[in-house]
């Protein structure tokens, strides 16, 4: 997670747009390939740790820190059962980040900068 920023449960609204917090977090952990395998794995089926673990072939104490990202970033969602925790993707994060990155195709062509002599 990005250090000094803090998601508020707001941010997870899916009233309002994600706040640029919540969306540079997202990007943040997309961009350790661990965390994308993890991702690649629930893509098929919600798992607890110790079959993330096993599929991995991490340790828990790893595995623990990178899903801690992911959850705090809002692209996974966890859930207990017993003594048991599984993780599935929320794809409405994921939907969210989508829509950030397609905003921009629709962007009119950006004007270049004026020189600062022609601002006076």
């Amino acid at each position: 997670m990005l250090k000094n920023s803090t998601i508020t449960p707001t941010d997870l609204g899916e009233k309002s747009p994600p706040s640029g917090k919540l969306i540079a977090a997202g990007f943040h952990a997309l961009s350790d390939p661990l965390r994308i395998q993890i991702l690649e794995l629930l893509r098929e089926q919600e798992l607890c740790v110790c079959d993330l673990c096993d599929r991995l072939g991490v340790p828990q104490s790893k595995l623990s820190f990178h899903l801690k990202t992911l959850k705090e970033a809002a692209l996974v969602r966890s859930r207990q059962e017993g003594r048991w925790i599984y993780y599935s993707l929320n794809l409405a994060q994921f939907l969210a980040l989508e829509q950030y990155l397609s905003d921009y195709r629709h962007l009119i062509p950006i004007r270049p900068a004026r020189h600062c002599s022609d601002a006076d």
